[in-house]
Order: structure tokens, then C-alpha cells, then sequence
């Protein structure tokens, strides 16, 4: 495989994680690019020590999950990648995965414009526990997502994605927060994307970590999701809902 791969990890207040992981991912990546999302906590100064080592983009205040990806995307369009790794800096994905889920981009047998990360693909013996209400709600739109707009997938949220890269300037991604995924997949299904699954294992390092604000009311957090659905479909003229009983279990 002879792509020009860009591994890019979204950061805001990591500084407790982003020195092992950055460390790790250079055992693995050539052209890593760091969004530093406004952190406000000592990770600035932990991204000074690599600045020989990979290339930062820097949001003066942070604006949000989404807008971060975003400007990874933006990137590996400016710069003519071919590929588009994103892994979360929270020490939940495997760096030693990254070239692993590049290749399927070029699968040869089934060539996609995006691969997902799942952490329910497929079990590993080193599997963590989900927090419950992560577990529920995530089971819960995957299954919104596969009735509604025709996917069969198994993890609707994880960060750990390969893009092709030429795809990403036909999305008009727009929602800033931690619902921008929900908002790819239903430009994804509009735009007719092949789209495969790649098994990950399942980590959490840290279960109490916050949404912000009210988003961390599990309740508030799927009304949220449903409600950045539908105004995406609205967008993009399509006539599906996500109604509140979409993708509840069934029997």
C-alpha cells in the first residue's frame, strides 16, 4: 500500500494521556497531526515536546469534538492525503491498529470511503466494561441508524475511522459537538458511501468522563442525538425520522 496516510488525534485537556499516546502512535505513523482544541490544562505544553515529531493545529478556544475533526479533515484534504486515520487521544485505541485499518480503504475486494471502527464486532479477551448508559444509548441509535438509513453496522460512535480522503470534500459537516458522527453517518447514506467495519477492542480508561453541561444526562444526551438526526435529514431533503421508539429492542 502506497497511500499517503495522515493519522490525526482530536485533544483538548489530555495532558494527562497525550505524551504515552503520541509516543505510542509514532511506533506506528509517519504524518501525525495533533488538533489541540483549545486545552486550557498543561497540553499545550506536553505537544511542545513533539513539535519535531508531528504537526499541531491549534483552535484559540475550544469549540467542540466535531469542529475538531473537521479541521483534521480540512487538512488532509489541503495536503493531498489519500488516507485519513483519526484515533482519540484518551488511551482508548490501539496505535499498533492504525496502518491495519488504513488498508481496508483499498481493500481490494471491497474498496470503501470509510472505515469504522467497532468495539462490538467482534469480543477480545481484553475487553473492558462499557458504562451502561454509553452502552445502551450507543446500541440504541446503531440500531436507528441500520433501520432508517439501510446500514449494518455495530458501533454508531467510535472515533477510530479511515477515510478516503477525496471523499471528505463532499461533506458539509457542521455540528461542532460530540453528535457530529451522527451527522457523517446520515451524509454518508445521502451520499451513498461503501462503508465497512473494522473490530477493535473495547477500552475505557475513563468512565466518568464528560459530555459538558447537560449532555451528561443520558436522557438529554439521546434526545440530543435523535434530534441532530432528524435536522440532518431535514437538511439533506431525505424523508426518514428517528422517532423516540427508533431503535429501542424489541421483544
Amino acid at each position: 500500500m502506497n497511500d499517503r496516510i495522515l493519522t490525526a488525534l482530536p485533544v483538548y485537556n489530555e495532558a494527562q494521556h497525550v505524551r504515552q499516546v503520541l509516543e505510542h502512535v509514532l511506533q506506528h505513523a509517519d504524518d501525525i497531526l495533533v488538533v489541540n482544541d483549545g486545552s486550557t490544562d498543561n497540553t499545550e505544553a506536553a505537544l511542545a515536546d513533539f513539535s519535531e515529531l508531528v504537526s499541531v493545529e491549534n483552535h484559540s478556544v475550544n469549540r467542540g469534538y466535531g469542529a475538531a475533526l473537521k479541521t483534521a479533515f480540512d487538512y488532509a484534504v489541503r495536503y493531498g492525503y489519500d488516507v485519513l486515520v483519526t484515533i482519540d487521544c484518551d488511551g482508548q485505541h490501539q496505535p499498533q491498529l492504525i496502518k491495519d485499518i488504513a488498508a481496508q480503504i483499498d481493500n481490494p475486494e471491497n474498496p470503501v470511503n470509510l472505515v469504522s471502527g467497532s468495539r462490538y464486532l467482534k469480543s477480545f479477551e481484553s475487553n473492558s466494561v462499557a458504562p451502561e448508559d454509553r452502552r445502551r444509548i450507543n446500541m440504541q441509535i446503531t440500531r436507528c441508524l441500520n433501520e432508517q438509513l439501510g446500514f449494518d453496522i455495530t458501533d454508531a460512535f467510535c472515533g477510530f475511522k479511515a477515510y478516503r480522503v477525496s471523499s471528505l470534500a463532499d461533506l458539509d459537516i457542521t455540528d461542532s459537538g460530540y453528535a457530529m458522527p451522527l451527522q457523517l453517518w446520515v451524509q454518508a447514506a445521502d451520499l451513498d458511501w461503501n462503508i465497512s467495519e473494522f473490530p477493535i477492542p473495547l477500552v475505557y480508561l475513563d468512565e466518568e468522563r464528560s459530555f459538558g453541561g447537560s449532555l451528561d444526562d443520558a436522557n438529554v444526551r439521546l434526545a440530543h442525538y435523535r434530534g441532530v438526526l432528524n435536522a440532518e435529514l431535514s437538511r439533506r431533503g431525505m424523508k426518514q425520522r428517528f422517532t423516540a421508539d427508533c431503535g429501542q429492542s424489541r421483544g
